[in-house]
């Protein structure tokens, strides 16, 4: 696969959603604490069929070129070889993912 064609399956945390995009670049960037994603992808299809979902996500990134993603909130990032559907979840029926503790819980000793 060539530089060019990767594509990557970038999955974060934002507030009490998960949110699965797909994207071509990804690098730990020039941000410290920060990872770069860049030239997203969203299902062209020509199909009558919309998934609102992505349709509102597609909305969201609408003019992104690339945003950073503060380290702790990426879940995954998975290179793929095809695509599949952007997607937002809700992050409170999913107990199975801990955010990352920022500070430590207390003194020790």
């Amino acid at each position: 696969m060539s530089t060019s064609a990767r594509l990557y399956r970038v999955s974060f945390r934002n507030h009490d959603q998960i949110f699965e995009i797909y994207a071509r670049e990804v690098s730990h960037g020039n941000l410290l604490g920060f990872v770069e994603i860049g030239k997203l992808v969203f299902g062209e299809r020509s199909t009558v069929v919309v998934d609102p979902g992505e349709e509102k996500l597609k909305a969201q990134f609408d003019g992104v070129e690339r945003f950073y993603l503060p380290v702790h909130s990426v879940i995954r990032i998975d290179e793929v070889s095809r695509q599949g559907p952007a997607r937002v979840t809700d992050a409170g029926d999913s107990g199975k993912i801990m955010p990352f503790p920022l500070y430590p819980s207390g003194p020790r000793g």
